[in-house]
């Protein structure tokens, strides 16, 4: 999944440049991560806008006395209210669609009801609003920074009802009429313009930012994938040698400081030569996969450890043991083992013979040590007939089940 969408990042960062939608998987990703400063940002900027809107009441007094209540009105009783409503729904949490519609919608009306303000008054000063109607496509395309598309849409719609109102004011001059439309005009390119690149600039930025969080993603998933093939028998797929002598010292210094047992099992295949030599060497592979997964299901498995030790000879570590738990494991292993019915180059099935041990360490002892006392008893179920348990106490002679 993450080689995929790493894929389309490299597709969409080679886009053209007058593409600004992402493929889906990416856009989706695109809005995920950014939604919520991205709605936050429209929050604080609707919340900027609003206040310094209203506050344009200062100017409706200054140019139109005579209408300033109606100003106040529209102000404070219509676009007031709306505005509100419209950043409230953005908090609450829109469809990427939904919210940049209401932040739009709010930029028309904006522009709707500051005409109505300028057009119901006919005071001489009046018109001189229309050359701030430019704030507006200010706060739309770049404070809002609206996406492109409805700032395209918004831009055209405040366009045409700008025009629609200042055409048909009769107190404004020709002459008056066609500079406000010029300027209009240019507010409306010039950040358009900027909107854009706005936009271009988040989106690569986002692009960049992406490729480089997937790649440390694979990188990462390479690298741990990397230690646990170097950890792991490819064989059995339990532990490996190199990773025994790495827990073992580590086990060994925990129960050292915790004053705890350290158990441990050295387990070898009954005859597993001469079951190699009569089925051949796949066949003897997966006896050994199968014998390494039935101890994997007797042990804890948060805290033991199986490893394949060399050929068929097999070790398991066995943390804040004692020396009953560890000849019941090693018993539930024997009898597993057994249970699964491997049929042998003979009479019988696959067996093994297992030898335990368990030691509460002390700093005149080496690691190695628990794995020596391991092996003699192992030695021991061997000369004992085979297929058995033997717990060798470092005191004590061996106990045989």
């Amino acid at each position: 999944m993450k080689d995929t969408l790493l894929q389309a990042v490299e597709a969409d960062l080679a886009r053209p440049w007058n593409r600004l939608r992402f493929t889906p998987a990416v856009e989706a990703r695109f809005e995920a991560d950014t939604a919520t400063r991205r709605s936050r940002h429209l929050q604080i900027a609707g919340i900027l806008a609003l206040v310094i809107y209203d506050l344009y009441i200062i100017n409706d007094y200054a140019f139109r006395p005579e209408a300033v209540h109606i100003a106040a009105w529209i102000r404070f009783g219509l676009m007031t209210p709306l505005a509100i409503a419209a950043l409230y729904c953005v908090r609450r949490g829109l469809s990427p669609f939904l919210r940049e519609s209401a932040m739009a919608a709010t930029i028309v009306v904006a522009m709707l009801l500051s005409n109505v303000i300028f057009y119901l008054s006919k005071s001489p000063y009046s018109f001189l609003d229309t050359f701030s109607f430019g704030l507006i496509l200010l706060v739309g395309n770049i404070v809002f920074s609206l996406r492109f598309g409805f700032a395209i849409v918004s831009s055209l719609l405040c366009a045409l009802i700008m025009a629609g109102f200042v055409a048909s004011y009769e107190p404004m001059e020709t002459e008056v009429k066609l500079n406000t439309f010029v300027v209009f005009t240019s507010s409306a390119l010039f950040t358009l313009v900027a909107n854009y690149r706005l936009e271009v600039s988040e989106r690569q930025s986002y692009l960049l930012f992406l490729r480089e969080q997937l790649r440390n993603q694979a990188a990462l998933q390479d690298n741990q994938a990397l230690a646990k093939i170097s950890l792991t028998d490819p064989l059995t797929g339990v532990a490996n040698r190199r990773h025994f002598d790495t827990m073992l010292e580590q086990r060994w210094d925990e129960a050292l400081a915790e004053n705890t047992v350290l158990g441990m099992l050295v387990i070898d295949i009954d005859h597993f030569k001469h079951y190699n030599d009569y089925y051949g060497h796949l066949q003897g592979d997966a006896c050994l996969r199968q014998v390494a997964q039935e101890m994997q299901n007797h042990i804890r498995q948060e805290v033991d450890l199986v490893v394949r030790y060399g050929g068929e000879e097999f070790v398991v570590l066995l943390p804040n043991a004692s020396a009953s738990s560890t000849m019941r494991a090693a018993q539930r292993i024997r009898q597993g083992i057994e249970t699964l019915a491997i049929p042998q180059a003979g009479p019988g099935v696959i067996t093994v013979s297992v030898g335990a041990a368990a030691l509460r360490p002390h700093k005149s002892m080496e690691p190695a040590a628990l794995l020596s006392i391991a092996d003699a008893a192992l030695f021991q179920a061997k000369r004992a007939g085979r297929n058995r348990s033997v717990l060798a106490p470092l005191q004590d002679g061996p106990l045989t089940v």
